[in-house]
């Protein structure tokens, strides 16, 4: 697991007992959790009483940093002796790096459930149709006798086994347009193939 140099740091200050004492610790440690895996959860979990005493922006970088390990242990379906190394690493104390530890072993299942959703790949084309559409007026009863294309893409979601739509208007221009492009990257695939 490789973090960047800021998320090092702010997860170095919320190892620091005089930054973060321990109860301030659990209470971040549970922010960063249900920020991660309640869509509910918003700002106020930082809001605690016990958390006013830390500076804001101190607080908010190293709930970010908290965050960003979380999900990347998270992604590399880390265990407790990985966790427990990195988190030596970074100077957690032994008591600290068994909270984290805990927290993260209750909250694993939810947090690969999170992860699987989020998907791996786009979605793929697998049919579009079109109709023409034919403006005759507008809202403030405007002669306009302009058509348009209504075009409808159905794509597949090989991650999630849904089948959404895409609908978009254009005119002549804007379809000549796309359909130049997509002859483009077309012709630069198979280039590509041929190599």
């Amino acid at each position: 697991m490789e973090l960047s140099a800021s998320v090092q740091r702010g997860f170095q200050t919320l190892a620091d007992p005089g930054s973060f004492d321990s109860n301030a610790f659990a209470l971040l440690l549970r922010a960063a959790f249900q920020s991660l895996l309640d869509a509910q959860a918003d700002e106020a979990v930082l809001d605690h009483p016990d958390l006013k005493h830390i500076d804001p922006v101190v607080l908010k970088h190293c709930h970010a940093a908290a965050a960003t390990y979380i999900l990347e242990a998270g992604k590399h379906g880390a265990d407790k002796s990985t966790l427990s190394t990195y988190l030596e690493d970074c100077k957690f104390d032994p008591e600290r790096i068994e909270l984290f530890c805990t927290e993260y072993q209750n909250n694993k299942n939810s947090l690969e459930i999170l992860l699987g959703s989020i998907g791996r790949s786009l979605p793929h084309i697998t049919d579009v149709s079109w109709r023409l559409e034919y403006q005759i007026k507008t809202n403030q009863l405007n002669k306009m006798y302009r058509p348009a294309y209504l075009v409808t893409l159905n794509v597949e979601n090989t991650d999630s086994q849904s089948y959404p739509e895409i609908s978009f208007s254009c005119n002549m221009e804007q379809l000549q347009d796309l359909v130049g492009k997509l002859k483009d990257a077309s012709k630069s695939l198979e280039r590509a193939t041929q190599l």
